[in-house]
């Protein structure tokens, strides 16, 4: 599955923070917690936080493929009349 989810390191790898890379200027933070596993899919937590993101990713996807809203370098326009269901 090809997603927007990235994972930023914090406190020397130790702490995980999820987050949707729209393009180099717009990011969307997620949650995150501690890494104690190898993997996030190991994690119950944290494949959770993964999942939520890339469900999310995938209604921005299809919101702006049926032209909802428009992602351009550093702006999401129209996301603020949009009411996203999970």
């Amino acid at each position: 599955m090809k997603d927007n989810v990235v994972a930023l390191s914090v406190d020397s790898k130790k702490l995980r923070l999820y987050c949707l890379r729209m393009s180099d200027k717009i990011l969307i933070l997620g949650n995150g917690g501690i890494k104690d596993s190898r993997t996030y899919e190991e994690s119950e937590e944290l494949s959770g936080y993964v999942m939520d993101l890339q469900k999310f990713d995938e209604l921005l996807k299809q919101a702006q493929e049926n032209g909802s809203i428009y992602i351009e370098q550093n702006v999401i326009t129209g996301i603020e009349e949009i009411t996203f269901r999970v």
